[in-house]
């Protein structure tokens, strides 16, 4: 396992496994349409490279990962181990979630004061929520949308709020669905629909009674 992950990891580093190294592998198996593996064998050498080339590509392999990444490995140091370890607990996760509560359900979940969870994959096909919040048992459901273009905001608002798999999910959970627009300012995600905030802190209020 650890032989085939250090082959695997090399391989796709200097890309000897892409079409401008082997060529269209994927294209030429299915114009082959082998029975046996001894077909596609064949058929691979004739129309694509010889058998010395791919040969000559498992050498390249072998210096590649005996010559570059055994100098790599041994100017590793355990005080790197330590550093990298440090920075991916750390920093990294503290970067994550920065840009975690920089989108728009993070947005929303700071104003509003409640967590904010994402939603089951098959509620997103049933009922069109990507987010939800659990109330006393109930649950209270988000779905955002981009807004591409100003000029498309209220058609495309009014088309989506005419969407029955709401009211299927209201009926089911007990909470309405809201949908929130966002807009990309600069580099950042905002909210369009602003007033949809209070009209969640309704429900929620609705919810807890």
């Amino acid at each position: 396992m650890a032989k085939e992950w250090i082959l695997n990891q090399a391989m796709n580093r200097w890309g000897l496994n892409k079409k401008k190294s082997v060529g269209p592998v994927s294209e030429l198996i299915r114009k082959c349409a082998p029975r046996k593996l001894k077909d596609w064998e064949k058929y691979y050498y004739e129309k694509a490279y010889p058998r010395e080339y791919l040969e000559e590509l498992g050498r390249k392999l072998y210096v590649k990962i005996t010559e570059v990444i055994q100098y790599e490995v041994t100017e590793v140091t355990e005080e790197d181990c330590i550093n990298y370890l440090k920075d991916v607990v750390i920093n990294r996760t503290f970067d994550g979630y920065q840009t975690e509560i920089q989108t728009i359900y993070g947005q929303l979940q700071n104003i509003i004061g409640v967590p904010i969870k994402p939603a089951p994959d098959e509620w997103d096909r049933l009922y069109n929520v990507d987010f939800f919040i659990e109330i006393n048992g109930k649950h209270l459901g988000l779905q955002i949308k981009p807004i591409t273009f100003e000029h498309t905001f209220e058609d495309y608002k009014l088309r989506e709020m005419q969407e029955t798999t709401h009211l299927k999910f209201q009926k089911k959970f007990g909470g309405k669905v809201f949908i929130v627009f966002s807009v990309k300012v600069g580099d950042k995600k905002m909210i369009k629909n602003t007033d949809v905030i209070e009209e969640i802190r309704n429900e929620i209020e609705k919810l807890r009674k």
